[in-house]
Order: C-alpha cells, then sequence, then structure tokens
C-alpha cells in the first residue's frame, strides 16, 4: 500500500506504452507494465529502478485481449499498491495491410479483439477492482486514422474509430467518478508503426507543419495531462497529437 496514485500501462514494453511508464514514473507514480514478454518489460523496470530510485514498479505478462490474463495483472496490482488510480489503454495490433475487401476473418477478428474489446475488458476490470468505489482515470489511445480513410490500414482505423467511440460511451456511463478519455496519436515513431515511416520518413517530415513524424515521448506527455489534475474538467475527448497533419491539405 502506497500513498502514490498507481497507474497500469497495457503494452508498456516499447513505443507509447513504455514512454508513458517513464513519465509517469518520474511523477512519482507507481507503475503496473504488463506486455507479452517478460524480458522487455524487466528491462523496461530496470530502467525505471536507475532513474527514478524509489519509484513502485510491477511488471506482469499477459495477452491483453485474454480476460483471464488480464484480470491476472490488475489483482497483482491491487495486491502490490492497493488499487488503479489511472488506466492507459495502450495495447493493439495491426496484423494485416490491404483493403478491406481482401482481410481474412482470423486477423479481422485478432484486431478487434485486441484493439476494441481489449479496451472495455481492462476498463471493466479496473473499474471493477477499485475505480467503482474511489474514482479514477482511464485514457485510451486511439489514433488519428479513427478520423480518416488510409489506404492499407482502413481496418485498423476502424477499430481506433470505435475506442474514440468507447471513450465517449464509458465517460457518459462512468462519471462523475470515472473520467474517460483518449489520445489519437498520427505518425509516431513505434515499431507498430515502423512499415508507415520507415522508408518514408524525409518525405513525411516535409509534409508536416511542425516538420517532423512523432516520437513516444510526444505522446506519452498528453497522456499524462490527461491523466492529471490539469484535465480534470475533461471527459469524453479524444485529443489529437499529429503534428499538425489535418490542417494542411493532401495536395499542398
Amino acid at each position: 500500500m502506497t500513498n502514490a496514485r498507481t497507474v497500469l500501462v497495457t503494452g508498456a514494453s516499447r513505443g507509447i506504452g513504455k514512454a508513458s511508464a517513464m513519465a509517469f514514473a518520474a511523477e512519482g507514480c507507481n507503475v503496473a507494465l504488463t506486455s507479452r514478454k517478460i524480458d522487455t518489460l524487466d528491462a523496461v523496470a530496470a530502467e525505471i529502478g536507475d532513474r527514478f530510485p524509489g519509484v513502485g514498479v510491477l511488471t506482469h505478462t499477459a495477452h491483453a485481449a485474454e480476460p483471464d490474463q488480464a484480470a491476472a495483472v490488475v489483482d497483482a496490482a491491487v495486491e502490490r499498491f492497493g488499487a488503479v488510480d489511472v488506466l492507459v489503454n495502450n495495447a493493439a495490433t495491426n496484423p494485416y495491410f490491404g483493403p478491406l475487401m481482401e482481410i481474412d476473418p482470423v486477423r479481422a477478428e485478432k484486431t478487434v479483439r485486441l484493439n476494441q474489446f481489449g479496451v472495455v475488458l481492462w476498463s471493466q476490470l479496473v473499474w471493477k477492482a477499485s475505480m467503482a468505489s474511489r474514482g479514477g482515470v482511464i485514457v485510451n489511445v486511439a489514433s488519428v486514422g479513427g478520423l480518416l480513410t488510409e489506404p492499407g490500414i482502413g481496418y485498423y482505423n476502424a477499430t481506433k474509430a470505435a475506442v474514440i467511440h468507447l471513450t465517449r460511451q464509458m465517460a457518459a456511463e462512468l462519471a462523475p467518478g470515472v473520467r474517460v478519455n483518449a489520445v489519437a496519436p498520427g505518425i509516431v515513431r513505434t515499431q507498430l508503426a515502423r512499415g508507415l515511416w520507415e522508408n518514408n520518413e524525409d518525405l513525411l517530415n516535409a509534409k508536416l507543419p511542425l516538420g517532423r513524424i512523432g516520437e513516444p515521448d510526444d505522446v506519452a506527455g498528453v497522456i499524462t495531462f490527461l491523466a492529471g489534475p490539469a484535465s480534470r474538467w475533461m471527459t469524453g475527448q479524444a485529443l489529437v497529437v499529429d503534428g499538425g497533419a489535418q490542417i494542411r491539405s493532401p495536395i499542398a
């Protein structure tokens, strides 16, 4: 048990999840980290321990779309820290790139199960474990793609559009005790988005008003804002963080 806030981050071993864990640890929060591989999680935990001595850190593996595994993570976090005050629903997958007319049921179901139902699953678990009685904050990682049409990643974007709607729905259902907001990143230098930026970075940078693609820290700062007191009168919103991409015409 501790007086510090406890933040649970899914998909915490790299990218936006890792950056968010680091940002919360810098604020003195306890962090409960989960992803599928313990070695990468433990590496993040070790880095937090080196940079922020005294911060409570818990690592626990789970497939984010598996209810029993997710429940085990939440139970461990509550047992260790007493509650989950902030949930960051970050885990996502994109196993298919191509037109909607060619996606197969297996990859379609996998994408929906993690990206869409996973948000509901983890939110249900933390709600029942502690937020129903003491309140809290949920931050969902959506995507600017949930507001656009794009070639190749249309099905992934559809699940992110669902995350934006689920954010609004959960905010309405869980108010006033729990605030629920989302961040909608543009192209960020992560492993998940590598196929979008790796061979196109110079072109992308030239098209963005702010002159560069995003870094995980750019999004993590918005996530900590949405989880903190400065956003205390916000709920049901999706903040776009895209380097200004949507304010410039694609033919400019």
